[in-house]
């Protein structure tokens, strides 16, 4: 009986959790649609300029990690690609234990963030080298991945096994330091990266802004307490 009250018991469907999944659903799906129409309609390496002197569109694809880092080599890819799945096995794990332990809402989204990140970018592993038809692929003689010509198309015919496709980036500031001959101003940064490599980002920026609030001391969480109870019920200071 106890077995049979287990099984139907349903996922409780509360607040964070619905946060956690339009969070996730949201991310996946604007950086799938923007990532599928780039690799669609730019040549690879081709730019196009979104804010003159700040931001560009610029295609590239990136075998290894979040804003172009990588290990070289085929193995390495592989290595990276399976390293991904673990760790975005085991955040969604923790998001499952802060949903289910009613964490603050605030960090339910952060980390859903952080795991859209990781599962945007493992869909173009897992699924792009047998969705297009052309791609990066690993040159030995150069020990590099290497461009190729003409837009790629959707065609299901494959460039590459699963776990072995490529990342789709695109976003590249532009900006360059003030200082220096113009022509010798480096840019302020330089990766390019996507809407996946962003959530990772920003997730992890909101958890160290707001861990505070996110954490409180036992301290704060009791004057928190003590206050709610003072504006609910003042009289009871007034006689203590």
């Amino acid at each position: 009986m106890l077995g049979l009250r287990l099984c139907i018991t349903p996922f409780p469907f509360d607040f964070p959790l619905k946060k956690a999944l339009l969070t996730i659903l949201t991310i996946i799906t604007l950086d799938q649609i923007l990532k599928i129409w780039v690799k669609l309609n730019f040549h690879y390496g081709e730019s196009r300029t979104i804010i003159p002197g700040w931001l560009d569109l610029q295609f590239v694809e990136n075998p290894g990690m979040a804003f172009g880092w990588m290990i070289p080599g085929e193995a390495g890819k592989l290595t990276l690609s399976i390293f991904r799945l673990i760790v975005v096995s085991g955040i969604t794990w923790y998001l499952y234990r802060l949903i289910k332990e009613k964490a603050h809402w605030g960090y339910v989204v952060c980390v859903s963030m952080i795991v859209s990140g990781a599962l945007g970018n493992i869909i173009d592993s897992l699924a792009y080298g047998g969705m297009f038809d052309r791609g990066s692929m690993y040159d030995p003689d150069f020990n590099d991945y290497t461009m190729y010509f003409g837009k790629a198309e959707l065609n299901y015919e494959g460039y590459a096994k699963p776990l072995m496709g490529n990342v789709v980036d695109m976003f590249h500031f532009t900006a360059r330091w003030p200082w220096g001959e113009p022509h010798e101003r480096s840019e302020i940064f330089p990766p390019i990266f996507n809407v996946a490599d962003a959530a990772i980002t920003v997730g992890i920026i909101l958890i160290m802004l707001f861990q505070r609030k996110f954490f409180p001391k036992k301290e704060d969480a009791e004057s928190t307490s003590e206050e709610t109870v003072e504006a609910v019920n003042p009289e009871s200071t007034v006689e203590s």
